[in-house]
């Protein structure tokens, strides 16, 4: 899209960026390439386990060898396997579920055994497992909240399935000159990445004003906010900010709405 970044096909547009960190800046330098005014407003936050016993009581079995796969569904994870400085051995093969995660593993010293190809989604890990894995004992980190879809798919195929929380997903009050700008449509566009963020802009900003585009960041997600009560304008075909901020574009292109 190298031709839409020299034309700025979203130059006037103010775009909600709902995450910061590494993530929520490369995103907003991607809406700037466009033209965008990204508003960076982080609306969730990782928190430590409620039970961290039982956290390190996992961390410890899977360091002795006691899983045959450890399963990482994101980032935040990757960052409780490193803040318990946990050792992976050799005979635990490690599975991401998407490129991203995958990509942070690999960046804090982790090996990466299997990414779904086709769908960066826990559906997609589960439809790609490799048959011939199809028992065994794995391990599943993940956020309190998270959906038991992994959970209950991998153990469908027959695997010895332990789920533990390895962090607490918390919600991120924005500041009332956020909210307003939401409410007046100042900011035309709100990026969605999870379904605790799409929980979070129906509990803090809705309703969105009807020209509020809403993108949501690949189907799952989508599902999440439609279920949430929000209308959801653009499905992201991958799970990747650079997928998002494209279906943005798209639409904005289709629906003529640029400004000079």
């Amino acid at each position: 899209m190298s031709l839409y970044r020299e034309n700025r096909p979203l130059t006037g547009w103010r775009v909600l960026v709902p995450r910061g960190g590494k993530w929520g800046d490369g995103v907003a330098a991607t809406l700037r390439s466009y033209g965008a005014v990204p508003v960076i407003a982080p609306m969730i936050n990782f928190a430590s386990a409620e039970n961290p016993i039982r956290l390190s009581d996992a961390l410890k079995r899977l360091e002795r060898g006691d899983f045959d796969w450890l399963v990482i569904t994101s980032a935040t994870t990757v960052d409780v396997l490193l803040s318990q400085q946990v050792a992976v051995p050799a005979s635990t093969r490690i599975a991401a579920v998407g490129e991203t995660t995958g990509a942070a593993l690999a960046l804090a010293g982790y090996r990466v055994d299997f990414v779904p190809e086709s769908d960066n989604s826990a559906r997609g890990l589960v439809k790609e497992w490799p048959a011939s894995d199809i028992v065994g004992k794995v391990l599943i980190p993940q956020s309190d909240i998270a959906e038991p879809t992994l959970v209950a798919g991998l153990g469908r195929l027959g695997l010895d399935v332990e789920f533990v929380a390895a962090y607490r997903t918390v919600g991120v009050q924005v500041s009332e000159h956020v909210a307003a700008d939401v409410a007046s449509g100042r900011i035309r566009a709100v990026l969605i990445t999870s379904g605790s963020v799409a929980r979070q802009v129906q509990a803090q900003l809705a309703p969105l004003p009807e020209e509020t585009v809403v993108a949501a960041i690949g189907p799952r997600t989508a599902f999440d906010a439609r279920a949430a009560g929000l209308t959801v304008h653009i499905i992201a075909e991958t799970r990747s900010a650079t997928s998002l901020v494209e279906g943005l574009v798209e639409y904005v292109l289709a629906q003529g709405e640029t400004n000079d």
